[in-house]
């Protein structure tokens, strides 16, 4: 097929009988040549969770010019597995095993402290810590191997502290991003398979979306390491199978009408694509936009997650485009087998949408107020939501790390584990002191080193709230407080609780300026595919709606069946963006097609069959995008697993009911208005006012 300019389309290009052949050569020299590039590429170590300006991180950066900057305290607790006192030989063995502690470390072991209670005791060694977690679980595996050598009869002994901790969640992730990825293909293999019904058809897609995601893992791993981003590798697995498959089941979906109407399935490949490419390449932008806005996030691990993210959804966009079509035209009609569809053939899965969307079209104020209190109902679980968990919450995976804190918050002051760090003007470090001694909550707090030219003090301090709870947090504040009052001073807090606290009031700062930029940047999307000034409106509104109503509904779940007492830093802003972006993408899909719909058989009508025709795929792709978030939750991280569950039921909801039952019944209610301030010109000349029952249609 030739254009008026003589220039062949693309989508014939990518489909003819010759074009496949060479534009599938193209996309795999390609392929292999920028895996090539980026083979080597490793994402950079780090995982800083508040902003790089905060006063945490200044701390941070502070002890770096302090002797041993590069050591930090490992505890090794013990207790009687009677629960009953240390005994004198007890204590005496404890102590024969500081040279023990000290060959393993190089560094002198100091103890044992004796609890109050007498029932517990502390060993302290300062370990050197590698660059990444990975590196000190090495050290921390090493002492471990050397207290169970050194056992004690009747005496538990448990390697824990901040180093310890960080190395047991560096080894709960070993192999989980394999795992990972080994599951998301298996959910959208067997989800694939089920959609076409055909021991063939699915394998091309798979392929090519996991071809995608190779390429995506590798490049972005390159611009990380360029730019010195700090992200998830699993979120943007998930968002390159979930996404691509999704485009390629909207395009094969359309592949399908097609071929019911030609008999030249490459003719049918080349139509599918010129009518679905708008709608993906729309729905494509609209999320890469929404994430690009993360750009503007202070907190590390949400801006680099936002470059990532959005390279690796162009990647998908480019492999469902480029690839997914001259693999289907090679293959032909015979890849649907058993079930070839052919011209003449009764379509008969989109009967059931069709139904549904004229019942709603016949009542739609009655159905939109049904689709607004499911909303609703859900909405209510933010009521009582809390945001923040603390350190031992965040991982779902038990560790011998996790199980010493527990045993040192029975027996000692829980901020023994994690103390608080000031670092202050040497000339005024006992005015410092002196201010945070009295505080309510602080055991203990003295100087513990200066800076080799004497200008800096470091002062320790030493609560009695565990790290992470809002005691802790509220401690931290007043610590802050005090010691700037201190004139001269100059003094900073640092540590892992005031990082929590810079933490939680970075999330909070990115949540109030990224959301509204991608609200706005999906009404920008909308308003430019649909010329409305109207539909955009509303959409984005009931969008707004429905991604609120999931995350109500996901951390009342987390609550109650997960036993998660609040949702993690991270998840409002995260779940938010994915909620309304992919959300917007399945608008996109319908009302893209219900517009086309319209010019034909009117506003009313047209939404009827548009609901026919994408329904089955609208609901396939909401399933499994929805199951492939739901993965995420094989991973030891809170934060990932909760993302996946409000994000997962979010589409759900979003396909079942805001695409089959709100959006409908809103244009059934405005009719031609919802174009407004455009106009849509039937072309059929039928009225678009008056509804009528509309035709079979393929779908």
């Amino acid at each position: 097929m030739t254009s008026v300019r003589g220039r062949v389309p693309l989508s014939d290009r990518l489909t003819s009988r010759r074009g496949a052949w060479v534009s599938l050569g193209l996309v795999l020299v390609g392929f292999a040549l920028l895996l090539g590039l980026f083979g080597r590429a490793e994402l950079p170590a780090g995982s800083d969770t508040a902003p790089a300006d905060s006063e945490s991180v200044q701390v941070a950066e502070l002890l770096e010019r302090f002797p041993n900057a590069d050591q930090q305290s490992v505890l090794v607790v013990a207790s009687r597995d009677d629960a009953g006192a240390l005994t004198a030989g007890d204590q005496a063995a404890l102590t024969a095993l500081l040279p023990v502690l000290d060959a393993e470390t190089d560094t002198d072991a100091s103890g044992p402290l004796l609890s109050d209670d007498g029932r517990a005791a502390l060993l302290v060694t300062p370990i050197t810590v590698g660059e990444s977690n990975g590196e000190t679980a090495e050290v921390v595996t090493g002492l471990r191997e050397a207290m169970a050598a050194n056992a004690i009869d009747g005496v538990q002994l448990l390697v824990t502290g901040g180093p310890a901790f960080g190395a047991d969640v560096a080894s709960s992730f070993e192999g989980a991003d394999f795992t990972l990825l080994v599951v998301t293909i298996l959910i959208v293999a067997v989800l694939l398979i089920v959609t076409y019904r055909s021991p063939i058809l699915w394998l091309i897609p798979l392929a090519v979306v996991a071809f995608a995601d190779q390429l995506a893992g590798k490049a972005t791993a390159a611009l990380g390491s360029a730019m010195g981003l700090q992200f998830d590798a699993g979120i943007i697995s998930v968002l390159v199978f979930g996404a691509g498959t999704n485009y390629a089941l909207l395009l094969i979906s359309r592949y399908r009408e097609e071929l019911l109407r030609t008999d030249d399935h490459r003719r049918a490949l080349s139509t599918a694509w010129r009518h679905t490419a708008p709608a993906i390449l729309a729905s494509n932008v609209t999320v890469v936009l929404a994430l690009l806005t993360l750009v503007l996030a202070v907190i590390p691990g949400t801006r680099g997650l936002g470059l990532s993210s959005a390279l690796g959804l162009l990647i998908a966009l480019a492999a469902v485009l480029l690839a997914l079509p001259p693999a289907l035209a090679l293959l032909g009609r015979r890849a649907f087998w058993p079930f070839v569809p052919r011209p003449g053939t009764a379509a008969s899965h989109g009967r059931a949408w069709k139904g549904i969307a004229t019942r709603v079209m016949r009542r739609p104020a009655l159905s939109l107020a049904a689709g607004l209190a499911v909303l609703a109902v859900m909405a209510g679980g933010l009521l009582g939501t809390s945001i923040g968990l603390d350190q031992l919450e965040r991982f779902r995976v038990q560790s011998e790390s996790a199980a010493g804190l527990e045993v040192l918050a029975q027996h000692f002051p829980a901020g023994e584990a994690q103390p608080t760090f000031v670092v202050a003007d040497a000339d005024h470090a006992d005015a410092v002191v002196a201010a945070v001694a009295g505080l309510e909550g602080v055991v203990r707090a003295h100087p513990v080193a200066e800076t080799a030219d004497g200008a800096l003090t470091k002062i320790m301090v030493t609560g009695e709230y565990a790290p992470g709870t809002e005691e802790s947090l509220a401690l931290t504040e007043q610590l802050r407080a005090a010691v700037h009052e201190v004139r001269g001073a100059d003094a900073l807090v640092g540590g892992a609780v005031a990082t929590d606290l810079d933490a939680r009031a970075g999330n909070l700062q990115d949540l109030l300026l990224i959301a509204p930029l991608v609200l706005a940047v999906s009404f920008i999307v909308l308003l430019v595919l649909l010329r409305s000034i109207v539909a955009p409106v509303l959409l984005l509104l009931v969008n707004l709606a429905s991604a609120l109503a999931a995350i109500g509904a996901g951390s009342w779940l987390s609550r109650v069946l997960l036993d998660q007492p609040a949702l993690d830093l991270q998840v409002p802003l995260l779940a938010f963006l994915f909620l309304v972006a992919l959300g917007i993408d399945y608008t996109i899909f319908l009302v893209h097609r219900a517009r086309a719909e319209s010019r034909v058989h009117g506003t009313r009508d047209g939404m009827v069959r548009a609901v026919a025709s994408t329904g089955g795929v609208i609901t396939s792709a909401g399933i499994v995008l929805a199951a492939v978030f739901a993965a995420l939750g094989v991973l030891p991280l809170v934060t990932l697993g909760q993302l996946g569950l409000i994000v997962g039921l979010g589409v759900v909801v979003d396909t079942l009911v805001v695409r089959t039952v709100i959006v409908p019944s809103l244009f059934g209610i405005l009719g031609d208005r919802i174009w407004w301030p455009g106009k849509i010109r039937v072309e059929s000349g039928e009225s678009s006012h008056e509804h009528r029952e509309p035709a079979a249609v393929s779908a």
